[in-house]
């Protein structure tokens, strides 16, 4: 499914066979996100991590549902190489070490969706951590609990700005830039990509490891060749 600011979702297509085409487009990595599993209260996809595994060769992420260290076990073990937490890891900190000391660090992200709200004293924005989808704010500020997941032993952290998600207006580099510089850990932008300048933008001037892109591949507006490409000219090393 894809939306715009997490609300007003519709059907992009089916995942494995996304997955699948994208592999053979030449993408490094794949990120699937049950974005309203910790809302409904439902299970992780387990079934449809295992499909995914017999299709592709290149790593992928799962996240969605999230909410014990068992359910990590199951995720990697139908074939995901890393599991993304974000709800789960807002209310039980610990499961994030938890996860690290079992599995490693290098299998744990942690998905954090901000949304401005309000300034700093000195004027600068501050952004909210919001969880279940985007639904509920948690008052934690985002480069705190980005801060916080390092220490904690997260092994990378996947941005989400609900203020861009589904714009294609261009990643909030201010945000990403400010998290990236803030940790010590990979960082992944996600939310705007419109066109392959905003994924050079995203890890030149946002300081980001790495741009998640949707809209503008599931919509077929560019191909992943044409983004690597345009990024290769202009000085990105890329695969």
């Amino acid at each position: 499914m894809k939306g715009v600011n997490f609300v007003d979702l519709r059907d992009a297509g089916d995942p494995v066979e996304l997955a699948a085409r994208y592999d053979a487009m030449g993408a490094d990595e794949l990120v699937f996100l049950d974005i309203t599993a910790s809302h409904e209260k439902r299970n992780v996809i387990i079934e449809m991590a295992a499909r995914v595994a017999e299709q592709v060769f290149i790593p992928f992420t799962v996240g969605g549902g999230i909410r014990t260290v068992e359910d990590f076990r199951n995720i990697l073990l139908a074939g995901a190489d890393k599991v993304a937490v974000n709800s789960a890891a807002v209310k039980n900190p610990d499961i994030i070490g938890e996860a690290a000391e079992r599995y490693g660090s290098q299998c744990v992200v942690v998905a954090i969706d901000p949304k401005r709200s309000g300034e700093y004293a000195d004027g600068s924005p501050r952004w909210e951590v919001y969880i279940n989808g985007g639904r509920t704010p948690t008052g934690r500020d985002a480069l705190e609990w980005a801060r916080e997941v390092e220490q904690r032993g997260a092994g990378e952290i996947l941005l989400t700005s609900m203020d861009r998600d589904g714009t294609q207006v261009g990643f909030d580099l201010e945000l990403t830039s400010k998290v990236a510089k803030s940790v010590s850990i990979p960082v992944i932008a996600s939310g705007g990509a419109g066109n392959p300048h905003h994924c050079f933008e995203a890890v030149t001037e946002g300081c980001a490891d790495a741009a998640l892109i949707a809209s503008i591949v599931h919509d077929g507006h560019y191909t992943i060749q044409q983004i690597k490409s345009y990024m290769a000219e202009h000085g990105v090393c890329v695969r």
